[in-house]
């Protein structure tokens, strides 16, 4: 769907405003639309973006459908994406324009207690700013037709033709990856790969992944290249769970058919050494708690809708189990891209296998309803075809 609004002069004192398509998120409930928006230049230590691919991630249909708190809306859609660098503000010195990039939703400080303490995914004011959608300065760059401001989604902002974001926020990439797989750099892959190393899993151990989606198939990959022992995906999606064999998995366990929390216990005789749980869904949060074994970490990489609870019994504690999150990899964003494009061009990390639809910006209300089928793997945006080399 696409809206086509009134045109409107720019406010006295812009310049460098340029008008985009993007998505745009009205509010819950709405099915998002393609509108013609204004998008204010980049101020200091900001880039403007001409944005070639996006993915459309779990965590955009929770913003779509009003899950992740109050008032965070009108905005513009989309958080994991690629592509050029078109203009550079006053102190950005790492960028300039020409450079391929993907973007983070957690352009870290550096100098915050969660930043000094080597938490960087953790940045107490980028937290605080990707709630507000505004950027790192508290403010916007977008407005509708209508002159009405418009949040950054995440930070980002990138179902759009361009995204204007903070330097920290835009991470070089080598130009030989393709837009349409490096797009998924930024958040499924270091999130899942991430998750794997922040869970410390070893050569050898025993692996489960609840959830097979973009996220989870990442998961599994990451656990292959740390080398666990047994890997068992678990899904109600058949299609996921033959995705998930191909991209490194050693069993396969159809939710719908058994209870995956027995299954597992079986399979590896008493449960496994690290669970992921990559849903956001209390039940499966309990799952990956109830198939460890003794001494073993479950970790919740799936965002939860707020206001979601899980109970354990306490009892079980005395079994030296841990129940732990991952949020955005727990990791150095910089460092952990550059680590992963290394694997991806020495050719141990293949991106593309976990793309199921590429699709145009007027399909994203399409892949968002897949998504809350659960449906499908990743969807990416060819927003820039040319660019993302790839119809």
């Amino acid at each position: 769907m696409r809206v086509h609004p009134t045109e409107v002069e720019p406010p006295a004192g812009v310049t460098g405003a340029i008008e985009i398509d993007a998505v745009v998120l009205r509010e819950p409930g709405r099915p998002v639309a393609v509108e013609t928006v204004t998008l204010d230049p980049p101020r200091r230590d900001e880039v403007l973006v001409r944005v070639a691919a996006a993915g459309v991630c779990h965590s955009d249909v929770h913003l779509a459908d009003g899950l992740l708190g109050d008032a965070r809306w009108p905005l513009v859609l989309g958080h994991e994406g690629a592509g050029v660098v078109e203009e550079v503000g006053e102190d950005v010195a790492d960028l300039r324009p020409g450079d391929h990039v993907v973007f983070s939703i957690v352009p870290s400080c550096g100098v915050c207690a969660q930043c000094r303490a080597g938490r960087p995914t953790l940045c107490e004011p980028a937290g605080e700013h990707i709630t507000a959608g505004t950027l790192m300065d508290g403010t916007s760059r977008l407005r509708d037709a209508y002159g009405v401001m418009l949040q950054h989604g995440f930070m980002v902002a990138c179902f759009a033709q361009f995204a204007v974001l903070p330097a920290a926020g835009a991470i070089r990439i080598p130009s030989s990856i393709p837009f349409w797989q490096a797009a998924l750099l930024g958040c499924g892959v270091i999130t899942g790969i991430g998750a794997v190393s922040h869970a410390g899993v070893r050569i050898g151990d025993s692996v489960c992944v609840i959830g097979c989606g973009g996220v989870g198939l990442q998961v599994i990959a990451g656990a292959r290249l740390a080398g666990a022992g047994t890997i068992v995906a678990v899904d109600r999606d058949g299609a996921k769970l033959e995705l998930a064999l191909g991209r490194g998995a050693t069993h396969a366990i159809d939710a719908r058919e058994v209870d995956p929390v027995a299954a597992v216990i079986e399979l590896t005789r008493g449960g496994v050494d690290r669970a992921f749980e990559v849903v956001g869904n209390p039940v499966t949060i309990r799952q990956a708690w109830d198939m460890l074994g003794r001494g073993g970490t479950a970790t919740v990489v799936g965002v939860a809708p707020r206001g979601a609870e899980v109970s354990l019994p306490a009892i079980e504690l005395l079994a030296e189990r841990t129940l732990t999150g991952s949020y955005y990899g727990s990791a150095d964003v910089a460092t952990a891209i550059s680590r992963i494009t290394r694997l991806v061009l020495d050719g141990r990390l293949a991106l593309e296998d976990v793309i199921s639809h590429v699709i145009r910006l007027d399909q994203v209300e399409e892949a968002l309803e897949r998504l809350r089928r659960g449906e499908g793997a990743r969807s990416v945006i060819a927003i820039d075809q040319e660019l993302a080399g790839r119809d």
